[in-house]
């Protein structure tokens, strides 16, 4: 049964830079879904977490809630996030409720959200997207790299907070987002997992994420990035 009601939660720690296009595709994206889905009720939630730029003052120029923390968690920050967007929904039937999560420096396709509505119809309970860093961050090599190893068709079922889903009951029962500093997304599926959900993995509406090497915490995605590019570079140099 196609959810009622939807989630959407994004957090966000000082990306200014990024912001406005992550929140422009995002508001796409959700504008889509309501066309394609009759009846949703869909909820989008920016949290500002200890963010000291122009962050607020960008997401202000969307539709979307805020919600400002200090936690410095991004954990901390999602968990936080669907609870504001569930009590804005009204707090709806977790059967009735998908929970979908992005990041503030990473951008959605059109239909992003409504592939993630369309799985759950077919009897996905989590959705494990995929998420590619933007080539123009990368050189030329990397970039070459990255496609190489991540042929279409073949998703590797890697978590990533920029492209997940899940049912409220799973949510639930997985006891929600930890409070981490990282990796909250990976130990939430590890959850859902051990209480039997079904987990699907796509990489269709795969999400473009920021290819920088510096991240918001030490071990996210930029970390993976550098690695790579380090990698690379020391192949290309010997």
């Amino acid at each position: 049964m196609t959810p009622l009601a939807v989630a959407v939660v994004v957090p966000v720690h000082d990306e200014a830079a990024l912001l406005d296009a992550c929140l422009a595709a995002l508001t796409a994206a959700l504008d889509h879904t309501r066309r394609t889905h009759p009846g949703i009720r869909i909820a989008p939630v920016v949290v500002l977490d200890a963010c000291t730029d122009a962050s607020e003052r960008i997401a202000r120029s969307w539709p979307v809630s805020i919600l400002r923390i200090d936690a410095r968690r991004v954990g901390t920050a999602r968990r936080r996030g669907v609870a504001a967007a569930l009590a804005e929904l009204g707090d709806p039937a977790p059967d009735e409720t998908w929970i979908a999560t992005t990041d503030g420096d990473s951008t959605v396709p059109l239909t992003w959200l409504g592939h993630q509505l369309d799985l759950r119809a077919a009897g996905a309970q989590v959705v494990l997207g995929t998420v590619r860093p933007d080539f123009a961050d990368l050189t030329p090599a990397h970039a070459a790299h990255w496609l190489d190893t991540h042929p279409r068709g073949e998703p590797a079922g890697n978590v990533h907070g920029a492209n997940l889903g899940m049912s409220g009951a799973v949510h639930l029962a997985a006891g929600g987002f930890p409070d981490l500093v990282e990796h909250e997304d990976v130990e939430i599926v590890r959850a859902a997992r051990a209480a039997g959900a079904r987990v699907v993995a796509t990489d269709r509406n795969e999400v473009t994420t920021s290819g920088r090497f510096e991240g918001r915490t030490p071990g996210g995605y930029a970390a993976f990035v550098h690695a790579t590019h380090e990698r690379i570079s020391g192949r290309a140099g010997r």
